[in-house]
């Protein structure tokens, strides 16, 4: 009989911890998201990415130079 309250008590104690917020990763996202594409308004976290975006989504198009992003 004793395990199966152990049992029940383990489970309670899990769905307690499950239920914790472990917060939202949007804001952090939203920080690293710092380059977008004036074509599409993609976000990009650098301007490599940027240029890699152009070659592959934008292949006739000119990447933007460092001082126009």
């Amino acid at each position: 009989m004793t395990r199966g309250k152990q049992k029940i008590d383990a489970q309670r104690r899990n769905a307690e911890r499950n239920q914790k917020s472990k917060g939202s990763q949007l804001e952090a996202r939203a920080e690293g998201l710092k380059v977008v594409c004036p074509i599409c308004k993609v976000q990009l976290a650098n301007e490599k990415q940027l240029i890699d975006h152009y070659g592959s989504k934008h292949p006739k198009e000119k990447p933007p130079s460092a001082s126009n992003a």
